[in-house]
């Protein structure tokens, strides 16, 4: 399933901010656990601190996409040498089911190659112990 995402530089190689949108309908139940995986070697240096999970409104023609409330979180990066394989991000209480929308966003680097690169994301329902698939961002840099 296609999510939605925006970025503010697509241009290789610039600081790019990136939102990653869990919207209403990509959301069935309350979220324990946020896992976004990386298969294609995204080559950028990500700190645990430019990673945060936020309440967000999705910008448009009149709005400009913008945070409106922080939610605290533990956040883990698995990656090994110069690229991201997954990160996990558990918030402190679960990401409700309702009418907002939220998102990870991600301060960094944009890599040097440009191209297609895919990220899924997995998340973990409440009561359950497993995370099941959620939906793919894709996200162009060029």
């Amino acid at each position: 399933k296609r999510l939605k995402w925006f970025q503010k530089e697509a241009k290789r190689s610039l600081r790019n901010e990136i939102y990653f949108f869990l919207r209403p309908s990509d959301r069935r139940t309350d979220l324990l656990k946020i896992n976004i995986v990386n298969p294609k070697p995204f080559k950028a240096k990500l700190k645990k601190e430019k990673i945060s999970l936020c309440r967000v409104r999705i910008g448009g023609f009149e709005n400009r996409t913008k945070c409106l409330e922080y939610i605290p979180a533990d956040i883990e990066i698995n990656s090994d040498k110069s690229s991201i394989h997954s990160i996990n991000i558990y918030p402190y209480s679960p990401i409700p089911s309702n009418k907002d929308s939220y998102a990870v966003v991600l301060k960094l680097s944009n890599p040097k190659r440009q191209g297609l690169y895919q990220f899924h994301s997995y998340g973990q329902p409440k009561g359950e112990s497993v995370s099941s698939y959620l939906g793919s961002w894709t996200i162009v840099i060029d």
